[in-house]
């Protein structure tokens, strides 16, 4: 069985902290490009999604420099997907058909962020019958403030997409799960 590293929204823009608030988990981007790093070790296929907001004064704008992916996305991916809402499964080109005609039927999401793009994809690749596994400690995500003004730490968020999805949508692992052990530089 092939497995795709879906690697979701990792964009330079999301280090814009005046403009998401704060965040959680400083590991992540090492966390992917361990990930990625693995994939093109292996040869296996990885799919790189980007976020092309419709607002201009978003940092994701197409032609804001925070559109451009971070360094730890290295090379080039077998694909390549521009989408301006939250399912990587609702962009250009269409990853599910690229996905069944690769022969593909197992998919691995990380990315930014957590609670939001990441989450979005897993439930919909579940629904559309992946298996999903969702690297919960190689996403992050922001701390948000709710519709009766509480604030709720990334942390939570995070703890509360993996309770939501695991078992549902996806199996919540680890870079450590899916790298066997801890590889040299591995930061939990």
């Amino acid at each position: 069985m092939t497995t795709a590293l879906i690697v979701v929204d990792v964009q330079q823009g999301f280090d814009d902290s005046e403009y998401w608030g704060a965040r959680n988990n400083p590991a992540c981007e090492s966390n992917i490009g361990m990930l990625v790093g693995h994939w093109r070790r292996e040869g296996w296929p990885i799919v790189y999604v980007r976020h092309d907001s419709v607002d201009p004064a978003s940092p994701l704008y197409p032609s804001a420099d925070g559109n451009q992916f971070k360094d730890v996305l290295s090379g080039t991916p077998e694909l390549l997907v521009s989408k301006s809402v939250n399912s990587s499964f609702h962009g250009s080109p269409d990853l599910d058909t690229w996905l069944r005609a690769s022969a593909i039927n197992s998919i691995v999401i990380c990315g930014i962020t957590t609670n939001h793009c990441c989450e979005t994809t897993a439930r919909v690749g579940g629904n559309l019958g992946y298996d999903v596994k969702f690297v919960l400690d190689a996403t992050h995500t922001f701390d948000r403030v709710g519709p009766y003004g509480e604030e709720v730490t990334a942390d939570e968020l995070s703890r509360i997409t993996g309770v939501n999805l695991h078992g549902e949508f996806a199996h919540i692992v680890s870079t450590r799960d899916l790298l066997g052990s801890a590889p040299e530089g591995f930061i939990v």
